[in-house]
């Protein structure tokens, strides 16, 4: 039985980004990281977590890497995002668009290269 991509590369893309968030706070907690750069930690969390959903999605997809990691990007992005909303009621914002960009461009990468990749 053949697996979803997108579904695939989402729940790795999910799983690594709850192990890079658990990791920055207990840094933060450990440390004198500063709470003012976390924007870049975040960011950094989110295009790592998207290159390796970009990378499973492709590997799963064997064709058309980049089109199935954008895509990914794109769900993940919205994800987010309503996950946000509903908690926070957090809008969309400057902040919400850059992660749509970085997540598209880390998702379609990582799928290019997911293709390429001999299992």
């Amino acid at each position: 039985m053949k697996q979803s991509p997108l579904f695939s590369g989402l729940m790795f893309a999910m799983v690594f980004m709850l192990i890079g968030t658990l990791l920055t706070s207990l840094l933060m907690l450990a440390t004198s990281l500063q709470e003012s750069s976390l924007f870049a930690y975040t960011m950094s969390i989110h295009g790592i977590a998207m290159f390796i959903g970009g990378i499973v999605s492709g590997k799963r997809s064997e064709s058309k890497g980049w089109y199935h990691g954008g895509v990914l990007g794109i769900v993940y992005t919205l994800i987010v995002w309503l996950i946000g909303f509903l908690a926070y009621d957090a809008g969309f914002s400057a902040q919400t668009l850059y992660l749509a960009l970085l997540s598209f461009a880390a998702g379609a990468l990582g799928g290019m290269i997911g293709v390429n990749v001999k299992k």
